[in-house]
């Protein structure tokens, strides 16, 4: 199965976990699955008051500078470990 396949899959796996992950685990899915789609993030960082934003902003640009292919390994490894 190719890298896109598999990443696909564990998108795929990522809706039907046993369990919903703790905060912090949400955030580095949402920001290696939004690494692995657009690359580095772009825009401005949102206000400190708008916590939620500023959270999954935060936890992307946390990521800067990972290629693509090595964030969308990173995603299947974190989603394939919640699975058990």
């Amino acid at each position: 199965m190719s890298l896109q396949e598999q990443f696909d899959q564990a998108q795929a796996d990522s809706k039907n976990l046993a369990e919903r992950p703790d905060n912090l685990t949400l955030l580095k899915i949402y920001a290696l699955f939004k690494q692995a789609g657009s690359g580095d993030v772009a825009g401005e960082q949102p206000a400190i008051t708008d916590f939620v934003a500023r959270a999954k902003w935060d936890a992307w640009n946390n990521l800067k500078g990972t290629s693509q292919d090595d964030a969308k390994q990173q995603y299947i490894d974190l989603v394939n470990d919640l699975k058990g």
